[in-house]
């Protein structure tokens, strides 16, 4: 496939070849969703908690006498048919995540970068980092290429200067080439892959497959 590189101030200049097997790949739709279900519930915390008969404090009392009144029997206050009850089958705190095969996640990373690619929401741009790490040097070159959408980054390195410049901007997420997230992922209405991350996730892909 070939993509256009711009530079930092939106223009053209060269042509770079992104490896088909990475970025030209036919849409799995159904790998997409596990691996978004999938980030998302290993997100869960879990901590939600409700008493039940047995934890409410209160008496065990009867509050009132089993016949001759006119009422219905039942038993004591803390009954969950009663105010300030216990609660039936309530949450308790529970680990919601879970693992899914490493080959349908790598799967689903790339079924997502060729979407991207194919929607013409992918812009390869030229290797770049903020020196100065301030937010106005990055917003300048991200008007170059987005504006008010959900953008994200894809950086060859861990760079601490770039990251710390967007920290403060709204609908912007930095993935590494090797940590992808497939909820980010999908979900940018704008992709900025830089130049030298592009050859990494072709060599990274290519290793992974090789390690398997």
């Amino acid at each position: 496939m070939e993509k256009k590189v711009y530079s930092i101030d939106g223009k053209e200049l060269r042509s770079i070849t992104l490896d088909d097997n990475v970025f030209g790949l036919p849409v799995n739709e159904d790998v997409i969703y596990y691996a978004i279900t999938n980030e998302l519930a290993n997100k869960r915390v879990g901590t939600a908690c409700t008493k039940t008969r047995s934890e409410v404090h209160g008496s065990n009392a009867k509050p009132y006498k089993q016949k001759g009144t006119g009422h219905a029997r039942r038993g004591d206050k803390k009954s969950p048919i009663t105010r300030g009850g216990g609660t039936i089958f309530g949450p308790k705190p529970r680990d919601f995540s879970y693992s899914i095969p490493k080959t349908a996640k790598r799967l689903a990373m790339k079924s997502i970068l060729s979407l991207q690619a194919q929607a013409d929401r992918l812009t390869v741009v030229e290797d770049f980092t903020i020196e100065s790490g301030k937010t106005k040097d990055l917003v300048k070159i991200l008007n170059a290429f987005a504006k008010d959408e959900r953008t994200v980054i894809i950086l060859k390195d861990d760079d601490k200067n770039i990251k710390r410049a967007g920290r403060n901007v709204k609908n912007l997420s930095f993935l590494s080439y090797n940590r992808l997230r497939a909820h980010d992922l999908y979900y940018g209405r704008k992709v900025i892959l830089l130049e030298g991350a592009a050859k990494n996730l072709s060599e990274f892909f290519k290793s992974e497959e090789e390690s398997k």
